[in-house]
C-alpha cells in the first residue's frame, strides 16, 4: 500500500491537493480519536470503474455518526457525488476509498463543543491487504491476547476512529508473533472478528458466521457473502462461534473491504481443514469477484458507476 499516487482529496466540499488536507493537533480527532470513517473499494468492472455497494457503505457511515451524535454536514447524495469526483480526479480505475468525518479544532474538552465537523474523502491504489497470494494460499492467524471490546463499552456496530486502537494492538501483536493476522475473542471467549475483518467458517457443510451479539462490526462484505452463499444454495447459520469449533472446522475465511475474501490456513499452528483454499470458500470467492467486476448480472445493483450521477441507480 502506498499513498504516492494519490494526488487529490475531497475536503469539505472541494477537491484539494493531498498535502493540504491537514488537521490541527488541537482537534478532538487527534486528541481523542473522535471521528467515524468508512472503507470502500472501486473496481475496474466490465462496464467501467464502479464503486462496490456505495449506498450500503454510506448508510453505515451515517449510522456510525448517529451512534456518536455526530451530524454529518452533507447529504448521502452529495457524498456519493464526492466519492465519484475523488476517484475521477485522481485518475483511478481501481482503488480503496476512505470517507472520514471528524471534529476540527475549537474549544478544548471531551465534549468537543464549538468544534466544526469536517468531512474528507481519500482514495488510493490498494491491492491485496494481506499480501500477494493470500486469497489463494490462505493466511496464518493467531488468537490475540487482546479482547474485542463489548458493545456495552463502545458501539461495536459503529466504524469509529478511536475504536480501532483495539485493532491496532491485536494486529501488531500478531505480526510480532510472526503471523499474518490476529483473531480477537469477545468478552465471553467466543470468536468476535479480526482486527479489520469478519470471520466465517464451514462446519458439516454449513456456512457459519456471528452477529452483533459477538461485538462485531456488521461488514458490508460480510452481508454480501451471506447473500452470495445463499444464492449458491448453501445453508448459512448466524450464531455464536466457539473457538474450538473454528479449530475443527473444514474451512474458514476472513471477509472485509480491504481483505475481500481470504482463507484462514491455520490458527496458532493448527491447520484448518486441509490448510488451504477450501471448495466452498473457492466458490464464494469466485462468485464475489464476478459480482464486484460486473460479470454477474444478478449483482449489478451492487455497483455504482464512477461516471454516473448520484441519482442513477446502479451502473
Amino acid at each position: 500500500m502506498s499513498f504516492e499516487r494519490a494526488q487529490w482529496v475531497w475536503h469539505n466540499g472541494s477537491i484539494v491537493p493531498w498535502a493540504d488536507a491537514a488537521v490541527h493537533v488541537s482537534a478532538p480527532s487527534v486528541q481523542y480519536g473522535a471521528g467515524i470513517f468508512e472503507g470502500i473499494r472501486c473496481y475496474e468492472a466490465a462496464q467501467g470503474p464502479a464503486v462496490f455497494r456505495l449506498k450500503a457503505h454510506l448508510n453505515r457511515f451515517y449510522a456510525s455518526a448517529a451512534h456518536y451524535e455526530i451530524q454529518i454536514p452533507y447529504s448521502p447524495t452529495e457524498l456519493e457525488d464526492a466519492v465519484r469526483e475523488t476517484v475521477q480526479r485522481n485518475g483511478f480505475t481501481s482503488c480503496y476509498i476512505r470517507p472520514i468525518c471528524y471534529y476540527g479544532n475549537g474549544r478544548p474538552g471531551l465534549l468537543a463543543e464549538e468544534c466544526p465537523m469536517n468531512v474528507a474523502i481519500l482514495a488510493w491504489p490498494w491491492g491485496s491487504f494481506l499480501g500477494a497470494g493470500a486469497q489463494a494460499a490462505g493466511i496464518r492467524v493467531t488468537v490475540s491476547k487482546w479482547t474485542k471490546f463489548h458493545y456495552d463499552m463502545l458501539p461495536t456496530t459503529a466504524k469509529a476512529c478511536g475504536g480501532y486502537l483495539n485493532s491496532m494492538l491485536a494486529a501488531r501483536e500478531a505480526r510480532h508473533r510472526g503471523y499474518d493476522e490476529a483473531l480477537l475473542l469477545d468478552v465471553h471467549g467466543n470468536i468476535a472478528e479480526g482486527p479489520a475483518e469478519n470471520v466465517f467458517m464451514v462446519s458439516q457443510g454449513r456456512l457459519i458466521t456471528n452477529d452483533e451479539g459477538s461485538s462485531i462490526l456488521l461488514g458490508v462484505t460480510r452481508d454480501s457473502v451471506i447473500q452470495i452463499a445463499r444464492d449458491l444454495g448453501y445453508d448459512v447459520e448466524i450464531r455464536t462461534m466457539p473457538l474450538d469449533e473454528l479449530r475443527s472446522a473444514s474451512e474458514a475465511f476472513f471477509t472485509g473491504t480491504a481483505v475481500e475474501i481470504a482463507p484462514i490456513r491455520e490458527v496458532d499452528g493448527s491447520l484448518i481443514g486441509s490448510g488451504g483454499l477450501g471448495p466452498m470458500t473457492a466458490k464464494i470467492q469466485q462468485a464475489f469477484f464476478s459480482a464486484v467486476l460486473g460479470t454477474d448480472k444478478r449483482y449489478f445493483n451492487w455497483l455504482d458507476s464512477v461516471a454516473a450521477p448520484a441519482t442513477r441507480q446502479g451502473p
